[in-house]
């Protein structure tokens, strides 16, 4: 994603205690694996939401508990983890082990899973979101440690496209687990014939409780390192070049201190919240105004998830050793091969997959505004966020099918947007980068808020479904605004991303 940029990142904590590089491949490659399963949790979730509210007869506000249970548990997690540690006197994952707490995260999110057979077989809604919520606080353990070690795996240049990398793994989790979790629940996902079944939600989840135990113990004795050492303020900046073009230090008592954490932590509430609400309302929206039925929703769910995956595939082009040439070919290609993997993945689900193919010049405009944004991630954050409103304001003037692949396009704008949020968040923090992160992570619960809210407003009594969409609109825009004043932020404390050489930001 920062492939043309000038800036060297700050990573917050990227000096390994052991720098065996010859590690690197085979570690990342286990990690990446608990990225897969966020993402198909995640991305299962609104296939649930349908199901449990026509079979339970729930409000929208209410089949939304779905999604606010599952992320405020990222922020019940993230703070359990603060206060902990602060009671140990120390960050329990330098205490414990990073190793050792992806692991502890799997265990817990497989007890999560074990709720599915009870909410299942009795048909309880508060039983399963419970499970949901448990699933979560394990996720939140496992976030907080893995997203660390993906920056610390290799060149701390290429920390963000490797985020992209596992973002965009992530979300080939959430492409598939719609399709699975559909045919769980229905019986096929091919044919005329649906009929949703609640008591066989609990299948795929205890099958991925299962997983949850294999990639435990597999962590326990993987290459994954235990130990990952911070940087202090002295290591970010650090040359007298640096120096030179006006970049200090700028030495605060914690990280709240600083304006570009602290708006940024309303810009990832506000970016979780809209890619979460703009996905799980649309299976609503689809019923009302198309008359879709709950079975046939889910190749669209997975669409907009592998939108995701198309923006963060492509991003994460810098990540590799490639030639300047390569790299521009494979900015056109990569995005095409990401919904070339989606097309393939329902077409094996046995899904039509022609009414799909008018969205190979809805890709177009990432392509182009990715180029536009030149690898800085506050102009790419603000570009993103207009091609984002535009296509929300699209569909709702709209209707039928234009409206429908209008609000999945969003998932094309989302797709880089975490790495760009949380590089503008944390950089120049210095020795309070981890503090950041972990407030950082603690703002997921804005895709539970904001799909609340949507799915409130969404209402019939109330604006109805298709402008409930005005709350992204709400979303992006304040994104827009953090891409401009937190680039004037951190120009006003001597970085810019355009001309300053930064050593260390995540």
């Amino acid at each position: 994603m920062f492939r043309d940029s000038k800036i060297k990142l700050v990573q917050p904590i990227l000096q390994m205690e052991q720098n065996d590089k010859k590690n690197y491949g085979s570690a990342l490659l286990t990690l990446i694996t608990v990225f897969f399963f966020w993402g198909f949790v995640a991305a299962s979730n609104d296939i649930l939401i349908p199901v449990f509210k026509e079979k339970l007869s729930l409000a929208q506000w209410q089949s939304q508990m779905i999604s606010f249970a599952f992320y405020l548990a990222y922020t019940v997690g993230s703070i359990i983890y603060f206060f902990v540690s602060k009671a140990s006197g120390g960050d329990i994952l330098n205490k414990y082990g990073y190793k050792n707490g992806i692991a502890a995260g799997l265990i817990l999110s497989a007890l999560g899973t074990l709720l599915f057979y009870p909410a299942a077989e009795t048909a309880s809604f508060y039983l399963m979101i419970t499970g949901l919520f448990i699933v979560g606080l394990g996720f939140s353990l496992q976030q907080i440690a893995a997203n660390a070690l993906v920056v610390a795996l290799g060149d701390p240049k290429t920390g963000a496209q490797r985020l992209s990398l596992t973002g965009g793994v992530n979300n080939f989790g959430t492409t598939i687990g719609p399709l699975l979790v559909s045919l769980a629940i229905f019986g096929q996902v091919g044919g005329a014939t649906h009929v949703a079944s609640i008591s066989a939600v609990k299948f795929p989840y205890l099958i991925l409780g299962a997983l949850f135990l294999v990639v435990a113990v597999i962590f326990k004795f993987s290459s994954v390192p235990n130990k990952i050492a911070s940087v202090t303020d002295e290591d970010v900046i650090s040359s007298p070049t640096d120096i030179s073009k006006g970049v200090k230090p700028v030495g605060k008592k914690s990280a709240l201190s600083y304006l570009q954490l602290s708006l940024g932590m309303i810009a990832i509430f506000v970016y979780v919240g809209v890619e979460v609400s703009t996905a799980s309302n649309l299976p609503e929206f689809m019923k009302e105004k198309l008359h879709t039925e709950t079975g046939n929703i889910a190749p669209f769910i997975s669409l907009y998830w592998a939108s995701l995956m198309i923006g963060r595939w492509t991003a994460s082009i810098g990540a590799f050793n490639l030639a300047g040439g390569a790299k521009k070919i494979l900015r056109v290609v990569m995005p095409y091969i990401a919904f070339a993997v989606f097309l393939a993945v329902n077409k094996l689900a046995q899904h039509d997959v022609t009414p799909f193919y008018i969205y190979a010049f809805v890709i177009v405009v990432l392509i182009v505004a990715d180029l536009l944004s030149r690898g800085n991630p506050a102009r790419q954050l603000l570009i993103f966020s207009g091609c984002a409103i535009t296509a929300l304001f699209i569909g709702m003037l709209s209707s039928g099918m234009v409206s429908v692949f209008a609000f999945i396009s969003v998932g094309l704008f989302c797709s880089t947007l975490w790495p760009c949020i949380y590089t503008l968040a944390v950089t120049g923090l210095g020795n309070h980068t981890n503090e950041g992160s972990s407030f950082l992570i603690m703002m997921i619960m804005g895709g539970g808020f904001i799909s609340l809210l949507q799915g409130y407003l969404g209402g019939p009594d109330l604006i109805g479904i298709q402008w409930s969409y005005l709350v992204g609109v709400a979303c992006f825009a304040y994104l827009a605004f953090y891409a401009i004043k937190a680039k004037s932020v951190l120009k006003q404390q001597g970085i810019d991303f355009d001309t300053v050489e930064v050593k260390g930001g995540h």
